[in-house]
């Protein structure tokens, strides 16, 4: 069986089922000739397993497959009554295909198995003749090839093939009605029996090594099991998971070394068993992919499109809860990126491009998730079409569209009833869709982000756990009720003393943002989403590092309690409706605590706040200058040789950092590549002849962007964030300065912006944006 592949493995399985099924039928259809429904039964098994048979290019099966099947054709017209003979025939046919399937089973092909003489008895019986004496010798007993192929097994090396976990899709069509959802599950291997019962039960011929064990056959290696009763198995390892959490958290307290060593033992089981029985739920993601093909070809052939599928990693496994929750979002991906994404032949042609356009579908695991990509070569989408569309729906302003990044703009694409299509077709344009698949995939735990070049194509990334029932999860404390948080979501933890919160916790424009090894990261107080107040006044702040939807953000809490294997439950309507839980669970000690939806929290905390702070490294652009007596706040940075200047936070854009090796030069001008665009450098050491260190891998660099322009300021270090209302200064000034002042006790250089700038882009002022989006570049995957 080692070297049979999935299909004629899948018809083995199928086939011996089927042939069990045929002798009972036909046993019973001598008693009940006239049963139209039983023999309609016995010709569809017996023409399925004629057309795999002739698929696969077994002849011999095929053959006497299909002269059984004139027989029972002719049987259920009338145009034959059903006689005792006519029966045996029929029973002899399954005898014969059972013997050419365990020859199958046993070296590949059909072997020496002679099929002449039941075909001649089969074509004798429907004319009401004799046989012919002179026929051949019968099919070779069944119990003769199993023989063959128990010696054969026991010769072969002993490394089993991996066990089934589950069911593929069936290599042919079921033979009777649909029969309730079920799920293949790989029998567990007995213990090897004494040497007595081996020769009472086992027929294979002896090999020269007698300790082999002989092989199990395929179609007992599987089994077929209700769907419903794996669910509740599921639900019985959840609880078992509660129980082993509360006591290896009970003897956690106890210094009784036996109860311990019980304790650790449960734990290892209980781990087994949920990986088990977790293992039978799991399907490869080729069971959705596999009808994706005649999507993909029906679609190219109606839009006018040539388009080939490629699939990367169909192997990959999926709890059958969730295989089933993404199958709709997936097929409605792939047909927007057929739709919208890959062009005509002209179109292609016209870019340089194969007429032939390539859609990949990729899925791999990836930090205990699966991760799904669909991916296109096509047009891409166009942002700037994007923001257009946005801004005339009154989605965003003109202001806010300068100021959000390529990605902002992008996700806007998942707006209910977005839609950049030209025209309503019967595949798309309505702008319903894109909204429905990100919901459905947040409704699952999972997370999607776009990523998109225009003129090179478009990939839709899907984040999906690997299952819903039992997940690892964070435990943590606010205002007195734990709540959990999905590990999927957790990138780190940060936990500051008092004096440092008091300094490194900053407030941009009324919203607080932690410095993350020189990221500014949005903070959300999960008291402040709740309406709570926090039990802890010591100033110890607790940040737990959350991503969403491309996004870091981090959410404050009083503190954390641990990390655990939780079993998720449903929470009702009223909560459900809250936003903000994802379900509910017992913790080890008896409690129960919500689990935080992350995504949803993130989208309430931050909706109201501008493009800015939504990303981590914009929010330093918020604060704006208001000569009527607000707080002047300035960003310090070093530039080498000990000296540090100050710029007004309302020139910052952006904070980046680039690597040296990506600085490109356009004459004696330093330049960038940044988000699709060309920026100029200009390097602040250079420019205020400071002249710092020139060996550096990463420069740090303060983005400022106006009217389409940007510029690159590149400083040696970031410092701080500051409040220069009161600070001390002087007009004594020198070139691209402004003057000075005393910020944090040290004489800091006020630089002159607008100098800077224009070092780096003499027409920064008076040219218009240094870069636009060529007309006619579609945007792909809008909603359908």
């Amino acid at each position: 069986m080692d070297g049979l592949d999935d299909i004629v493995e899948e018809f083995l399985v199928e086939s011996h089922e089927n042939l069990d099924q045929l002798d009972t039928d036909l046993v019973a259809l001598e008693q009940e000739p006239n049963s139209r429904e039983r023999l309609s039964s016995i010709f569809r098994t017996i023409h399925t397993i004629k057309g795999t048979s002739g698929f696969l290019a077994f002849n011999r099966l095929e053959e006497v497959a299909h002269v059984g099947e004139n027989m029972l054709s002719r049987l259920r017209d009338g145009a034959l009554d059903l006689t005792p003979t006519r029966t045996s025939v029929l029973l002899r046919m399954v005898d014969t295909v059972r013997s050419l399937l365990a020859s199958i089973e046993a070296t590949g092909g059909e072997g020496t198995v002679d099929v002449s003489a039941v075909v001649a008895e089969i074509s004798a019986a429907m004319e009401d003749r004799p046989a012919e004496a002179a026929a051949p010798a019968p099919a070779a007993p069944v119990a003769e090839v199993a023989a063959a192929a128990g010696t054969e097994a026991a010769e072969a090396p002993a490394a089993a093939k991996p066990a089934r976990k589950t069911a593929r899709k069936p290599a042919v069509e079921a033979p009777v009605a649909a029969a309730p959802a079920v799920v293949e599950v790989a029998e567990v291997p007995a213990p090897r029996p004494a040497p007595a019962a081996e020769t009472e039960h086992a027929p294979a011929a002896p090999s020269a090594d007698d300790n082999s064990p002989a092989r199990r056959a395929v179609a007992d290696s599987t089994i077929r099991v209700d769907v419903d009763l794996l669910d509740e198995l599921m639900l019985l390892v959840g609880e078992l998971v509660l129980t082993r959490n509360q006591i290896v958290q009970y003897v956690g307290r106890s210094n009784d070394t036996d109860l311990v060593r019980a304790s650790q033992r449960l734990n290892l089981i209980a781990s087994e068993l949920q990986e088990g029985v977790m293992k039978t739920r799991m399907q490869p993601i080729d069971h959705i992919w596999s009808k994706l093909p005649r999507v993909v070809r029906d679609l190219g052939i109606q839009c006018g499109k040539n388009v080939r599928l490629e699939m990367e990693g169909k192997d990959t496994e999926l709890d059958k809860t969730l295989l089933e929750a993404v199958k709709d979002p997936l097929t409605h991906l792939v047909r927007n990126s057929v739709d919208h994404g890959i062009e005509t032949p002209d179109a292609r042609r016209g870019a340089g491009k194969p007429a032939e356009g390539v859609l990949t579908l990729r899925a791999k695991h990836e930090s205990g998730q699966v991760v799904v990509e669909v991916a296109d070569d096509g047009a891409g989408i166009d942002p700037a079409k994007i923001g257009a569309k946005a801004v005339e729906r009154g989605v965003v302003t003109e202001a806010q569209l300068a100021r959000m990044t390529p990605t902002d703009v992008l996700q806007m694409i998942f707006l209910p009833g977005f839609s950049t299509a030209a025209a309503v077709t019967n595949v798309s344009g309505r702008g319903v869709g894109m909204d429905v698949v990100k919901t459905n995939i947040e409704a699952i735990g999972g997370t999607i982000e776009v990523e998109s070049v225009a003129g090179k194509g478009t990939v839709c990334r899907l984040r999906i756990p690997l299952t819903l029932a039992i997940v690892p999860a964070l435990t943590v404390e606010c205002a007195g009720d734990r709540y959990a948080i999905p590990q999927i979501s957790l990138q780190e933890l940060v936990s500051l003393d008092a004096e440092k919160a008091a300094n490194a916790v900053e407030e941009v424009g009324g919203a607080p943002v932690y410095r993350l090894r020189g990221e500014l990261l949005p903070l959300v107080r999960l008291t402040d989403v709740l309406g709570l107040t926090s039990d802890r006044h010591d100033g110890h702040v607790v940040i737990a590092v959350l991503r969403s939807e491309g996004r870091r953000f981090g959410l404050v809490v009083d503190r954390v309690i641990n990390t655990e294997e939780i079993v998720v439950k449903a929470v009702g309507g009223q909560l459900k409706a809250i936003g903000l839980y994802s379900g509910a669970t017992v913790l080890g000690d008896g409690t129960v605590a919500l689990i935080l939806d992350v995504q949803a929290l993130a989208r309430r905390a931050l909706r109201a706040e501008s493009a800015e702070r939504q990303e981590a490294r914009v929010a330093a652009a918020v604060a704006a200058k208001d000569t009527e007596g607000q707080r002047e706040r300035m960003l310090l940075a070093s530039i080498g040789g000990g000296r540090r200047v100050a710029i007004p936070l309302d020139t910052v854009t952006r904070l980046e950092q680039v690597r040296t090796e990506n600085v490109e030069r356009v004459g004696n001008r330093e330049v960038v590549q940044y988000r699709g665009a060309i920026l100029p450098i200009v390097r602040l050491d250079r420019h205020l002849g400071a002249y710092g260190e020139s060996d550096r891998e990463v420069l740090e660099v303060i983005v400022y962007s106006d009217h389409g322009r940007s510029v690159a300021i590149v400083v040696e270090e970031i410092l701080d964030i500051v409040d220069g209302e009161a600070a001390i200064r002087s007009d004594i000034e020198d070139m691209g300065l402004l003057g000075s002042a005393v910020l944090g006790e040290k004489v800091t250089e006020l630089l002159d912006v607008r100098a800077a700038i224009l070092a780096a882009d003499p027409a920064f002022y008076t040219a218009g944006p240094a870069h636009s989006t060529p007309e006619g570049v579609s945007a792909s995957l809008m909603e359908v």
